[in-house]
C-alpha cells in the first residue's frame, strides 16, 4: 500500500486516534483482519463477526508489530476509533485506489469461474506490468478492499473479482476501485435463492459493465443470452468472447486428452495461435477465452496469449486440483464451492478423467437456492446416480433430495444397461439410504416412505437378496480392509450368472464395484466370464454426517487405479476429504 501517518488514516474514515497513537506513526502495509498475518508496519483491522471479534486480538496484533487497530471501540493499544470498520476499510481503499492514477483496474465477475479466469487475466497482465489480484477469493465487501490496499505506486494492474450476494453489491465494489475494464463470464444459478431469479442475478452481474466509462470495455460471453444481453447496458466498447462465429475471440476444434485437459485454436481479429490448457475440464476453454479476450483488449500479441494461457496450472486452491496417489488413486479436488451449473462441469470432467476406471464421488447438498432447492438437489442426485459411479457418498445435512434422485438415476441405468446388454440385474434392496458403517451408525434422512430402509447392525442377517452395492469377489485380488465375513450367502444365493462367492461384507465397500455395466476389476476369472456374462451393478450409495466421515468411508472402498471426485458446497468443507484420503491433514 501506500504510506500513510495514521493522522492521514483518521481523516480518511472520519475516526479519531486513541489509545495514545502518534498520529505521525507510518502505516506501510499490509492491512489485514486476521491478527495472525500482521507484519511490522501493519494496520490491523478488528471485525466483528458472528463467532469471533476481531477487538479481541488487537493486543496480539500490536504485539505482533501492528503500527494501530481500525476499531469501533478502545482497544489494548494505538486505534483509530470509526463507527463501522468495514466501512472504514471500503474508505481508506477508496482513497487509495484514488491516489494511483497508473493502475488499470479490470473487473471479473460471473456466477462460475470468476476466481480461475482472474488468476489466468493476472498471468497475462503480469506480462505487461506489476499486477495485483486476490488471493483465491477475495471478491466480497472485505476481500475486495483488502486487495485493492495491496496496490503500491508501482502497481500497473489490479484484477479484481466482485462476488454478489444481492442486488447493489457489485456497484458498491466498482466504487472503491473503478473499472477500466470488466469481464462478465455467465449467469447461473448460484446465489438463486438470494436472488429469487436468474433474470435478477444477471441483473447484478451487469452492474460490472453499468460502472465502465465510456472508454472502457466490456468483455462478454456471446454463447450466454443473459450476459450478451449486458451490451445494451454500457456505453463502453463490447468484445465477445465463446465458441460461436460471432464471437470475436474464440476457440474452434476444442479437444480433451485423457486427463480432461482441453486443446482449440484461439481466434482472434488479427490472428490464431494453438492453446492446450494445464487446467482440468472443458469448462476452463470459457475462462481462458474470457482472459485472452481482455488479454487481446490490453494489446497483448496472440501468441504471447496462447503461450501464457498453456503455461497455466491451478493457481487457486481446491478447484479441479487433480492430484494422484502413490498407489495410483486419482483425487480430484475441486471442493472449494459449488451450484448446480459447477457440479455439472465437474462430473463432465471427471467422466473423462476417469474413463476406464472405478469411479466414486463425495458430494452434498447445494445450498442458497431457494424454492427451487429441492428439485434442485434432487437433479443432483440424479446426475450423479446415473454417472456411472461405482459408488456415491453424501455428506451433511438435508441430502434426503440428493439421495433419492441418486437412487432414482441408478436404478434406471442399472434396467437400462441391464436391457441393453441383456444381463442379469443384481438385485437390491428397495431405494434407500445404506447406513454409514462400519463404526457408529448415523441418522438417516427421512424420505417418503418407499424411499425409507431400516438400518441394520453387521450382526444382523441381511434382508432378502444382497445389500445394495454388493458383487461377487474378483478374481483373487487383495480386499480393501473391512468387516469380517458373513458366514454365509444372502437369503437366496448370489445373483444369476455371479462367481462363486465367499460372502459379502455387509456395509463394507463394494468389492470390484465397476461402473454401471462393467464386469468386475481385477480380470476375469480363468476361462472367461460366466455363463450369461457378468451381472450388471448397482451404484453403492451411502449417507455420512461430515468430511471426516466421508473419508473414512472412502478409505474403505478405494483400490489402486480408483478415481474419485470431491466437491460440495463451502460450508461443507469437503477440502477435509480430499486432504484426508490425500495422507495428508485437513486445513
Amino acid at each position: 500500500m501506500i504510506p500513510l501517518p495514521l493522522a492521514r488514516i483518521a481523516e480518511i474514515t472520519s475516526g479519531a486516534l486513541s489509545g495514545m497513537a502518534d498520529p505521525r506513526a507510518v502505516v506501510r502495509g499490509p492491512v489485514v483482519i486476521d491478527s495472525r498475518a500482521v507484519e511490522p508496519g501493519s494496520l490491523f483491522v478488528a471485525i466483528k463477526g458472528a463467532r469471533v471479534d476481531g477487538h479481541d486480538y488487537a493486543a496480539q496484533a500490536i504485539r505482533a508489530g501492528a503500527v494501530a487497530v481500525l476499531a469501533t471501540r478502545p482497544v489494548d493499544g494505538p486505534s483509530v476509533i470509526v463507527p463501522d470498520t468495514a466501512a472504514a476499510l471500503a474508505e481508506l481503499a477508496t482513497a487509495q485506489a484514488a491516489a494511483l492514477p497508473r493502475v488499470s483496474v479490470i473487473g471479473v465477475t460471473g456466477s462460475a469461474g470468476k476466481t480461475s479466469t482472474k488468476d489466468l487475466l493476472a498471468r497475462l497482465t503480469a506480462r505487461i506490468g506489476a499486477t495485483i489480484a486476490p488471493v483465491g477469493s477475495f471478491n466480497n465487501e472485505l476481500g475486495h478492499p483488502l486487495t485493492v490496499l495491496r496496490a503500491d505506486a508501482d502497481t500497473r494492474f489490479m484484477v479484481l473479482e466482485l462476488a454478489a450476494r444481492n442486488i447493489g453489491h457489485i456497484k458498491d465494489l466498482t466504487r472503491i476501485a473503478p473499472p477500466q475494464i470488466g469481464v462478465v463470464l455467465n449467469v447461473g444459478t448460484a446465489h438463486l435463492g438470494v436472488f429469487g431469479g436468474k433474470e435478477a442475478i444477471a441483473k447484478a452481474k451487469g452492474e460490472l459493465v453499468e460502472a465502465l466509462p465510456r472508454t472502457g470495455v466490456a468483455v462478454l460471453n456471446a454463447d450466454d443470452p443473459l450476459v450478451r444481453g449486458m451490451a445494451s447496458r454500457t456505453d463502453a466498447r463490447v468484445t465477445f468472447f465463446g465458441r460461436g462465429e460471432s464471437a470475436a475471440i474464440r476457440a474452434e476444434g476444442v479437444t480433451v486428452d485423457v486427463r480432461g485437459r482441453a486443446s482449440f485454436t484461439l481466434r482472434t481479429p488479427s490472428g490464431s495461435a494453438h492453446v492446450s490448457l494445464k487446467l482440468y475440464g472443458e469448462h476452463a476453454v470459457e475462462n481462458a477465452l474470457a482472459a485472452a479476450a481482455a488479454g487481446y483488449e490490453l494489446g497483448l500479441p496472440v501468441a504471447t496469449i496462447a503461450a501464457e494461457l498453456s503455461a497455466a496450472t491451478p493457481a487457486s486452491r481446491w478447484r479441479m486440483e487433480v492430484n494422484d496417489r502413490p498407489d495410483g488413486v486419482t483425487v480430484v479436488n475441486d471442493a472449494y464451492n459449488a451450484n448446480p451449473d459447477s457440479m455439472r462441469a465437474a462430473f463432465g470432467a471427471f467422466a473423462v478423467l476417469g474413463r476406464g476406471r472405478r469411479r466414486f464421488a463425495v458430494i452434498a447438498a447445494l445450498r442458497e437456492l431457494g424454492e427451487e432447492g429441492p428439485a434442485l438437489n434432487a437433479e443432483l442426485g440424479r446426475l450423479a446416480g446415473g454417472a456411472g459411479l461405482a459408488g456415491l457418498i453424501v455428506a451433511g445435512p438435508d441430502a434426503g433430495p440428493v439421495l433419492e434422485g441418486a437412487h432414482a438415476a441408478a436404478q434406471e441405468a442399472l434396467q437400462a444397461a441391464a436391457q441393453s446388454a441383456a444381463q442379469p440385474v443384481a438385485p437390491g434392496p428397495a431405494p434407500g439410504v445404506v447406513p454409514h458403517a462400519p463404526g457408529p451408525q448415523h441418522p438417516v434422512p427421512q424420505g417418503p416412505p418407499q424411499h425409507q430402509q431400516p438400518a441394520r447392525h453387521p450382526i444382523e442377517g441381511p434382508p432378502a437378496g444382497p445389500p445394495q452395492g454388493w458383487q461377487a469377489p474378483d478374481s483373487g485380488g487383495p480386499r480393501p480392509a473391512g468387516p469380517p465375513p458373513m458366514a454365509g450367502p444372502p437369503a437366496g444365493g448370489p445373483p444369476v450368472g455371479s462367481p462363486p462367492m465367499a460372502g459379502p461384507p455387509v456395509g463394507g465397500p463394494p468389492v470390484g464395484g465397476p461402473p454401471v455395466g462393467a464386469p468386475p476389476m481385477g480380470g476375469p476369472p480363468v476361462g472367461g466370464p460366466p455363463p450369461g456374462g457378468y451381472p450388471v451393478q448397482p451404484t453403492r450409495i451411502v449417507h455420512v454426517p461430515d468430511a471426516e466421515a466421508a473419508a473414512a468411508e472412502l478409505a474403505g472402498w478405494l483400490r489402486p487405479g480408483d478415481a474419485v471426485l470431491i466437491k460440495g458446497p463451502r460450508a461443507m468443507g469437503l477440502e477435509r476429504t480430499a486432504e484426508l484420503v490425500l495422507g495428508g491433514t485437513p486445513q
